[in-house]
């Protein structure tokens, strides 16, 4: 399920660095976030679509990496995005 592109450039616009910025990290987590909560809510109601459940593992390893990027880069905005997120600090 994609996003709707009018959900997408207010996440873009709330967690961008600069006016143009799509595609930092902190950018992609939040992206990546909201089409995981998405996806968590559809499979609640669709509790045998497994082709949905494998791409919600995709998104979680992706969006850990990109964290864990974050966290050895920027400490101070790792903290400041997963307090914003509601993500658990592992």
């Amino acid at each position: 399920m994609a996003l709707d592109s009018a959900i997408k450039l207010e996440i873009i616009s709330k967690f961008a660095r600069g006016e143009k910025d799509t595609g930092s990290p902190e950018v992609q987590v939040a992206l990546l976030s909201r089409r995981i909560s998405d996806l968590t809510e559809h499979l609640k109601v669709n509790v045998k679509d497994h082709a949905s459940r494998l791409g919600l593992l995709k998104l979680v390893a992706q969006r850990k990496h990109l964290l864990k990027y974050l966290k050895k880069t920027d400490y101070a905005k790792y903290s400041e995005l997963i307090s914003t997120l509601g993500i658990r600090d592992r």
